[in-house]
């Protein structure tokens, strides 16, 4: 299935990441030197997709925006926090429903382990 291979990219690219930087910096740096390692892959990826909400028939054109989405189809949500919550968790499933993706990798970089803060959050797989 393309999202499984393009999430197991992802993590990996992520993986490189932590390794090189550890955790503790602030969400941007890791961002910016996440889509530097995916260039590097060869993976094509936006930063900050608006996420279209429908309320009552009226469309919010941009009432989010979601951290990355590779490769057409894997919503990447990045988070450097004590604690993954519930909330963003939900925050990634919302945003799956609301594009139609099946598939997001929520990445926590503020992990001392990289493996113990990567979730990943099906929408009807």
């Amino acid at each position: 299935m393309r999202e499984n291979e393009v999430a197991h990219l992802v993590i990996g690219a992520a993986l490189e990441v932590h390794r090189a930087l550890g955790p503790g910096l602030l969400e941007a740096a890791y961002a910016t030197c996440l889509c530097r390692e995916l260039s590097l892959r060869g993976l094509v990826y936006e930063t900050e997709v608006p996420v279209a909400v429908e309320y009552k028939g009226e469309v919010v054109s941009v009432a989010y925006r979601a951290d990355l989405l590779v490769e057409h189809c894997v919503l990447v949500e990045l988070k450097a926090v004590d604690r993954v919550g519930s909330v963003h968790k939900a925050q990634l499933l919302t945003y799956l429903r609301m594009t139609g993706r099946k598939l997001g990798v929520l990445i926590n970089f503020n992990s001392i382990l990289l493996k113990d803060g990567i979730f990943r959050i099906v929408n009807g797989l």
